[in-house]
């Protein structure tokens, strides 16, 4: 009960307001703060005490003394916030002078919906393209009755949908073959190189490394087995929501042959790719952070969804409770690491050695939510189940006679067309890498902190349309996407190429997530290409590029600097020779706790958790790393030579052969001046040093 307060306090509360002091602007002053400070338990997902402080309109008269006097409270028992550090004076100035003021808000303040009106949660249904003069739906959703932007060029084209789809520039062959852009997406997503480019953006989502992390940092045995299941997978364009079943319970599922039944199990690899401590100081409480892990990357790479921050009380702003994290903990509590001592061991499958994760027994341990988190504190006992925010009703998880078949009914509910989110978060993750940024910008939270779709109607039609007439194909969505104005539009890149400024829409370090962008007028984000398509770009032109596929990673050649502060310097890092390490750079061994300099300079993803969107920026030992490193240096090495081989002594055919190759165009008179110029001074090799290093070659155009 709220004690009654003396008249004193209340007179200094409602007093009018000084005239010579200005009541604190609600929007700016009081709006942030209590949404910083008390709405997490005051909010639309929480309502201790049934108050709710996230809408003025909500904020009864009633309390508004008490809420002065709480926040100024000695008493631990009484006090507001009730963790954490006490509201400034300034702060509780604030708060007294806009009550005193008749806590006024805008009339036309939004009131947050509740959790389960949350647009994410609702169904997936296909609303109306709307008329447009395209006959392009996502043209429809994205331009309505307006012209779209201008297209770009040809051949700028060309180059671009070659990078997006798998990573590499077009050959001068390919340049002079294709007559369409069509003709060209068809071939692309027939090609093996489709599968290494895509495999690397689903790598990031779900934590893939090489090794352990920790202080050993031990190799994971076989893991690469992982990594070509997802290459191949891609390439025969598995149905998404088979692709996600195999990787929750493909053990769990009927198999037709033996090899497929291999593959299935693989795909389970997926729950094991998480960082692992060999000797953990405290055994109990590493049991529960390796299930974390698998519940917390579940929850992001499929639903969207941060499970994870439910682990040791309900979630302060979603509404997921721990009740629902440890019902989930549950579905994969019956789970063991094969390990003998701090050696990891791997499972044979039908003659192959597999890293994965197994299920000794039909039997289920039980599972206790942990009392805020500890291991050694049991509370209620709980089943699979699923978050309740989600269903009506939970799903039925059969059981099994060898295995508990507890992930393969979490699997069948996540693949589920009735799933709001599973479609719609896969939908948004391709649209990211096509256009550089989201239809939602932050691609693992579609919860209530997540930022709201820019284009919510296009988002959903695209959901609907992938699950529903395209069947969960990857390669359907992207040909859809490709043929579109949207993507096919020029970029503001195109019109500051060559003069090494930034574009005025290239996307700054500190761009945050929750701004929403406008697709129009121009929907294709200028941005620099990932380090893997630079790097396979550069083996490409120079005609170093190794086409082996899949088996062990190969281990670039890493400066002897780098390795020094390695205890073992001599034999943590055995580099493989040029012809294995001129392979992809998908294939390269990610060592948690080494990482190639050139990959960790220009922005690999962390490997620690679920890497939604990887940062992009701008630092000088990029510059360094590009234009000094070895590898770098050595690629314009034999990039000269190539030209020499096939253009000959004259220099004009040489660069000419150089900028197509390079940048798939013609130089310009000027260009071609200016490198007669400067060829005249420096070598053939310095030339391409120097063409490697042009932001048109690093950008997509």
């Amino acid at each position: 009960m709220i004690k009654p307060l003396s008249f004193r306090l209340w007179a200094c509360l409602v007093a009018p307001v000084s005239l010579a002091m200005a009541a604190p602007d609600y929007t700016k002053d009081i709006k942030p703060l209590l949404k910083e400070r008390c709405v997490s338990c005051h909010g639309s997902v929480k309502q201790k005490g049934d108050l709710r402080l996230d809408a003025g309109a909500l904020i009864d008269k009633g309390v508004h003394a008490e809420l002065v006097e709480r926040v100024t409270s000695h008493d631990e028992d009484e006090r507001m916030p009730p963790e954490g550090a006490r509201l400034t004076e300034s702060q509780v100035e604030a708060l007294r002078l806009w009550i005193a003021a008749g806590a006024p808000f805008p009339s036309d303040e939004v009131i947050p919906k509740k959790p389960s009106e949350h647009w994410s949660f609702q169904p997936v249904k296909r609303p109306k393209v709307p008329e447009s003069a395209s006959h392009h739906p996502i043209d429809a959703f994205v331009f309505g009755k307006q012209n779209s932007t201008p297209q770009a060029a040809p051949m700028a084209l060309l180059r671009r949908v070659y990078l997006d789809l798998i990573g590499l520039p077009p050959t001068i062959a390919e340049q002079e073959r294709h007559s369409s852009l069509d003709t060209a997406i068809d071939d692309l997503l027939t090609r093996p190189e489709y599968g290494e480019r895509w495999a690397r953006h689903w790598l990031d989502v779900v934590r893939y490394a090489d090794s352990n992390g920790y202080e050993r940092d031990a190799e994971k045995p076989f893991v690469w087995h992982y990594r070509d299941y997802v290459i191949e997978a891609l390439n025969n364009d598995k149905p998404f929501d088979r692709f996600v079943m195999e990787q929750l319970a493909g053990d769990e599922m009927k198999a037709e042959s033996g090899k497929l039944k291999a593959e299935m199990v693989i795909a389970t690899g997926f729950l094991r790719l998480g960082h692992w401590d060999d000797e953990p100081a405290d055994p109990a409480a590493d049991r529960y952070d390796q299930l974390d892990d698998i519940v917390s990357t579940t929850g992001q790479a499929f639903l969207g969804l941060t499970i994870g921050c439910a682990r040791c009380h309900d979630h302060k702003f979603e509404p997921l409770a721990t009740r629902d994290y440890y019902s989930l903990v549950a579905v994969f509590n019956p789970l063991q690491r094969p390990t003998k001592g701090r050696t990891e061991l791997t499972v044979p499958v039908d003659g192959t050695e597999v890293y994965i994760w197994r299920e000794p027994s039909a039997k289920a341990p039980e599972t206790h939510v942990l009392v805020r988190g500890s291991p050694t504190r049991f509370g209620d006992l709980v089943e699979p189940a699923v978050p309740a925010i989600l269903v009506k009703q939970q799903p039925q998880f059969p059981s099994g006679e060898k295995t508990t078949q507890r992930r393969l009914g979490l699997a069948q509910w996540i693949a589920s067309t009735n799933n709001p989110l599973t479609a719609r978060v896969i939908v948004n993750r391709v649209w990211q890498q096509h256009f550089g940024q989201g239809l939602v910008t932050t691609a693992n939270d579609f919860g209530l902190m997540g930022a709201a779709p820019s284009h919510p109607e296009l988002l959903d039609w695209l959901a609907h349309w992938f699950m529903h007439d395209a069947k969960w194909s990857l390669k359907k969505l992207h040909r859809l996407i490709l043929t579109s104005r949207a993507w096919q539009s020029r970029s503001e890149g195109q019109r500051a190429k060559g003069t090494g400024t930034k574009p005025a829409n290239a996307t700054p370090k500190s761009d945050s997530v929750s701004l929403h962008y406008a697709l129009s007028p121009t929907p294709y984000r200028y941005r620099r290409l990932e380090v893997e398509a630079i790097r396979d770009s550069m083996l490409a032109v120079s005609g170093q590029l190794n086409p082996k596929r899949f088996g062990p990673a190969m281990k670039p050649g890493i400066p002897a600097a780098a390795l020094e502060a390695n205890t073992d310097k001599e034999k943590v890092w055995q580099a493989s020779d040029e012809r294995e390490a001129s392979r992809r750079s998908i294939y390269a061994f990610i060592k948690r706790g080494l990482v190639v300099p050139m990959l960790e300079t220009l922005d690999l993803a962390d490997t620690v958790s679920s890497c939604p969107q990887r940062q992009v920026t701008t630092v000088a030992p990029q510059a360094l790393s590009l234009f000094n490193g070895d590898f770098v240096n050595q690629q314009a090495k034999r990039f000269a030579a190539r030209l020499k081989r096939e253009a000959g002594d004259d220099s004009a055919k040489q660069i000419t052969l150089a900028w197509r190759l390079a940048l798939c165009r013609e130089p310009t008179a000027a260009e071609l001046t200016q490198m007669h110029r400067f060829l005249r001074e420096e070598s053939l090799e310095q030339v391409c040093r120097v063409i490697l290093n042009l932001n048109e070659f690093v950008y997509p155009e």
